[in-house]
């Protein structure tokens, strides 16, 4: 005799095809809650709102004066800018970079030989040079000098004389036009 209650052959198909879709769906939730779940611990890695404020500063050039330097704070560091003279320029351009402890010709240094932009930072141990007010002491070269150790730096931002290991660095800048720069 015949069982009653077994199912026809086509019931176990429609079975596995329920427990595929069961599932595929509840992996796919799984999946979707798990990328939500974690996704403000990824966005945590991105850099703070108040660092990228910082990680571009606009500078007007416009009212500095030749002979002129000031200072902007790019990521938390002083950076100067000199509005060079035609004297400091030659001064510059006519050093044996063969002598330099960090060899760098000044055109490597500017993108417009009469703006001089560095990161105002000693190499040394991290002091801040003087040289940015026209009552500082400018070194044996014209440009900075670290009092704590004695570094001197000339107007193209390179050490010259003293304990610093390298040049003063140069930031990432460009020109938006003749008178503003972006730092950064």
């Amino acid at each position: 005799m015949a069982d009653s209650t077994l199912a026809s052959p086509h019931a176990a198909d429609d079975e596995e095809t329920r427990r595929d879709f069961l599932l595929i769906a509840t992996s796919t939730v799984a999946a979707v809650g798990t990328a939500f779940a974690a996704w403000p611990f990824i966005d945590s890695l991105n850099p703070a709102r108040d660092t990228l404020a910082v990680a571009i500063t606009g500078v007007d050039l416009s009212p500095i004066a030749v002979g002129q330097a000031i200072t902007v704070i790019w990521q938390g560091k002083p950076v100067f800018i000199r509005h060079r003279t035609a004297a400091e320029i030659t001064a510059a351009r006519d050093v044996n970079v063969d002598q330099l402890p960090d060899p760098q010709p000044d055109s490597a240094r500017v993108e417009k030989p009469e703006w001089l932009v560095v990161v105002g930072v000693c190499t040394h141990l991290g002091c801040i040079p003087l040289g940015q007010r026209p009552t500082d002491a400018k070194g044996d070269y014209g440009g900075w000098f670290c009092p704590c150790h004695g570094s001197h730096y000339d107007s193209s931002g390179r050490i010259r004389k003293g304990p610093a290991p390298a040049n003063l660095a140069v930031p990432p800048y460009r020109f938006l036009d003749d008178n503003r720069i972006e730092i950064g």
